[in-house]
């Protein structure tokens, strides 16, 4: 069975969306990532980590949408370029996949995600998708989360985990540190 690995940069109080600013991401903190913390190339060794590992990349429609256009070009995001693509959304339509990025196939449902979990290959990684994360999560459908944790609080933005009334999930830590800049590696195995 391949593992779904939610990756992201997520602030204390839990906010994950526009850490990077840019187009899309009109969250009136965008860009928290690197505006109030040193950028230290060991607090992100992570990210680079995660590639040798990667083998397909799971989007939700609107992180698909602002993700693709960018990183089809993007020096810092080539390897993904060739990679498998799997966007979940009941929208959108085949039309509005973006060309040149690497084969790329739409997931009507979390069926069709369990479905895949069930093909061959490796790791699927979710960048953003914060939506997308949580009803996955809340579906019991993710396996890891590879976070890095900010020294922020945003007090507004979407959270990666679910506010409803679910039964408890127990979390393993498989890997972390803490960086001088005050950012935290949490690795986490979804335990059962």
């Amino acid at each position: 069975m391949r593992e779904v690995v939610y990756t992201g940069f997520m602030s204390l109080d839990g906010v994950v969306d526009s850490p990077g600013g840019g187009p899309g991401e009109e969250h009136r903190s965008g860009g928290w990532v690197f505006k109030d913390v040193e950028v230290l190339p060991e607090a992100f060794a992570l990210k680079g980590e995660e590639l040798a590992e990667t083998t397909a990349l799971l989007f939700g429609r609107r992180s698909y949408e602002a993700f693709a256009p960018v990183w089809r070009d993007s020096e810092d995001h080539a390897a993904y370029k060739d990679l498998p693509k799997y966007v979940v959304s009941s929208t959108l339509p085949e039309s509005a996949l973006v060309e040149g990025w690497g084969p790329t196939t739409i997931l009507r449902s979390n069926d069709d995600v369990v479905e895949l979990k069930k093909s061959e290959g490796g790791a699927i990684f979710i960048h953003g998708s914060a939506e997308l994360a949580r009803r996955l999560s809340d579906a019991r459908l993710i396996d890891r989360y590879h976070l890095l944790v900010f020294p922020t609080l945003l007090g507004a933005g979407k959270s990666l985990f679910s506010s409803a009334d679910n039964e408890k999930q127990v979390l393993r830590l498989r890997d972390s540190a803490a960086y001088p800049n005050g950012v935290l590696k949490l690795i986490y195995d979804v335990a059962g």
